[in-house]
């Protein structure tokens, strides 16, 4: 049995901020104090867990692994804020993918003590196209819905990434929110017309926007277009290096749930040097993560950083966490995370005023932020 604790600051809930206090043990028991603008205290911020629903990899470990790569990431990850996310694959030869999965199934039925929760996957490839694969190896393969529904037996499939112009793609969406998965548009040559006929069939975000799409042309908005003009969801990698902070700013006009990712790699939280993204070898340095021809492979951000850049952009605190925690939380139909309530899951971050990690807890565990 958890025993209850409680913190002392400003607390963000989904009706504004409270000075006083947050009582929880694994969930949230109570919420006490005045409505406030922090601005006019000196106390610490009391936030939502961040959730990162795309997650390659961290502290020197690839998910697609397998043994206990799934641990390791959730572990580093638990250290900078995040306290849920979904294991990240990479698209690679089915056998692969089987044993990377089969790994992450067993991860998820339970929680390891220091660790996130691993919500289930978001399956990025094979389904894409093989033009735009960026970073991911080439094994793009057509989607087969038997094939899906049996990947799903090894590990929950939340979130699957598709080219919605590949033949057969559209329809599949379709097939694929029926069963209850959500789908996102990602690594695509297609244009305006099919991002907008993916979104129509059921299709609800897009995958890191910007990177590997269709760029917005006056006369052709391709699938950036789409998502700008359509889109209610959508990812975005907020390091400041895969997308121009004029991007990012136009991007949280467009798109109203607009929330935040770190496509981390196994180089997250690691020196400079050469590591591996799923089959692909991958370099660290200047702060990001390259192939050897220099294409962006993923990044080394951290939530924790994301929220610093989104109010370092101008955000408000409240929005920026919002960002990172409680849109992901949406998109995936998670009411009991991403928000501080009644009832809720005890997924806690305590920020000081320059915005550095105090405390985090994870279903009411305190995590040990020193832990190597």
């Amino acid at each position: 049995m958890t025993t209850s604790k409680h913190l002392d600051g400003n607390v963000l809930t989904p009706h504004g901020w409270i000075a006083g206090s947050l009582l929880f043990g694994n969930r949230v028991d109570s919420i006490a104090g005045t409505a406030c603008k922090p601005a006019g205290n000196s106390g610490n911020y009391i936030l939502p867990g961040f959730i990162d629903l795309h997650v390659h990899g961290g502290g020197g470990k690839d998910l697609m692994d397998g043994g206990d790569a799934a641990a390791v990431i959730a572990r580093m990850h638990a250290r900078h804020g995040t306290t849920s996310l979904l294991a990240t694959t990479m698209t690679a030869p089915m056998a692969d993918l089987e044993r990377a999965l089969s790994a992450i199934g067993g991860y998820c039925d339970s929680r390891e003590p220091g660790a996130a929760r691993v919500l289930g996957v978001h399956l990025e490839g094979p389904y894409i196209n093989p033009g735009k694969l960026g970073a991911q190896p080439d094994y793009a393969q057509t989607a087969s819905f038997t094939e899906i529904l049996r990947l799903n037996k090894l590990a929950p499939l939340k979130l699957i990434t598709i080219a919605p112009e590949v033949e057969g793609h559209q329809h599949l969406v379709r097939e694929l929110v029926q069963a209850g998965m959500r789908v996102q548009i990602g690594h695509t040559n297609g244009n305006y017309d099919d991002g907008v006929a993916a979104l129509q069939q059921g299709a609800s975000g897009f995958t890191h926007l910007f990177n590997a799409m269709t760029v917005f042309h006056h006369r052709e908005p391709g699938m950036v277009g789409a998502a700008l003009g359509h889109a209610d969801y959508a990812e975005i990698i907020p390091d400041l290096l895969h997308v121009h902070p004029g991007a990012i700013r136009a991007a949280l006009r467009a798109i109203p749930r607009l929330y935040c990712v770190t496509d981390s790699t196994s180089a997250s939280g690691m020196p400079d040097g050469e590591y591996m993204l799923g089959r692909q070898q991958v370099y660290k340095c200047m702060g990001g993560v390259r192939l050897a021809d220099g294409t962006f492979a993923g990044s080394t951000l951290t939530m924790d950083q994301a929220l610093r850049n989104l109010v370092g952009l101008g955000l408000e605190l409240a929005d920026a966490s919002r960002r990172v925690s409680t849109y992901a939380a949406d998109h995936l139909g998670l009411r009991e995370r991403g928000r501080l309530d009644i009832g809720s899951y005890a997924d806690v971050v305590v920020l000081d005023r320059q915005l550095k990690l105090k405390d985090v807890y994870v279903e009411g565990e305190k995590i040990d932020l020193n832990d190597a």
